[in-house]
């Protein structure tokens, strides 16, 4: 799987991509799908909250396990993608094309802390 070039991620497999609108999309990365198998629920996300980088803002669940999605930075949680409480395997099918929530900051935004695309793989 190659990722797009666009997107920063957090060492707990979320990616998060800059909308022209100022506000930013979040998802899983595909090696976070892949770790939890077959999803089956999304959802729990914080709509109107402000929240800070590490905090959780949505619940995905799969058969093997539950993952918190967390916050890669601070910002108020202003959609969720509801597409998801009907196919939540939208997310095994297309982890980079999939948004959970979109966030917009709060602040200046600080991606000091997420990782390039190659550092990320890296990691991998």
């Amino acid at each position: 799987m190659t990722i797009p070039a666009d997107l920063l991620h957090t060492v707990d497999h979320e990616w998060i991509h800059a909308l022209p609108d100022g506000s930013y999309a979040v998802g899983i990365s595909h090696a976070g799908q892949d770790m939890l198998g077959d999803i089956v629920f999304c959802g729990e996300a914080a709509v109107g909250k402000t929240l800070k980088a590490g905090d959780t803002c949505a619940v995905v669940e799969s058969v093997k396990a539950a993952s918190d999605v967390h916050m890669p930075i601070d910002g108020e949680v202003i959609a969720f993608n509801s597409d998801l409480e009907v196919d939540p395997a939208a997310l095994n099918t297309s982890a980079y094309g999939t948004w959970i929530v979109k966030i917009k900051p709060t602040g200046t935004v600080d991606l000091a802390g997420l990782m390039s695309p190659a550092t990320y793989e890296q990691q991998l």
